[in-house]
């Protein structure tokens, strides 16, 4: 999620980083819900779902990550595209929310340690757990957005150091793509 928020920010300014963050928020807010109605015994009962929910999420970052390589970069002011690009960043965050097996491993592993009957209602404490991961995201991606966003500028008279950091930023996510699956296929 951090890459994909940097790499928006780098080439779309910080409107982009920031519209990739909030589809990212959404995406964990789901997440929030999906740790409350049961994942945790959805995997307990149907294990064998974990390894293609996996493989699909390693398959999406490896074609965000190939994409990424393959295109000409450039940084430029945010026009009327701008728009567009910000809502195909917002969704494409989602979706990479939704699909990384690191958020799923993280609410089956975290999530039943918190929500217990013990504690009062469960979708009480759902809702601050959700809370508390929407602003935690809010903070971290949408300061690196920003952040990111303002270095554009040093980008803008250097094209070249621009296309390099996409694909750069292309490779390592690809990378990651193929650890995810290698780890996944081993454990499976």
């Amino acid at each position: 999620d951090m890459l994909f928020v940097l790499a928006n920010a780098l080439t779309g300014g910080s409107n982009r980083g920031l519209s990739a963050t909030a589809g990212i928020m959404l995406g964990g807010a789901v997440h929030t819900l999906n740790g409350a109605i049961g994942v945790g015994l959805l995997m307990h009962f149907v294990p064998v779902l974990f390894t293609p929910l996996l493989i699909v999420g390693a398959a999406y970052m490896a074609y965000i990550g190939i994409s990424l390589m393959r295109s000409s970069i450039t940084v430029g002011d945010d026009g009327p595209a701008g728009s567009r690009s910000a809502w195909k960043a917002f969704r494409q965050g989602l979706v990479t929310c939704l699909i990384n097996p690191k958020a799923y491993l993280f609410i089956l592993a975290v999530y039943p340690q918190f929500l217990k009957p013990a504690y009062g209602p469960i979708w009480m404490q759902a809702t601050i757990m959700g809370l508390l991961t929407v602003a935690t995201q809010a903070a971290i991606y949408g300061g690196l957005a920003v952040t990111a966003g303002r270095s554009r500028g040093l980008l803008v008279d250097n094209p070249r150091a621009t296309i390099f950091a996409g694909r750069a930023a292309g490779l390592l996510l690809f990378g990651v793509s193929i650890f995810t699956a290698w780890e996944g296929l081993r454990a499976a």
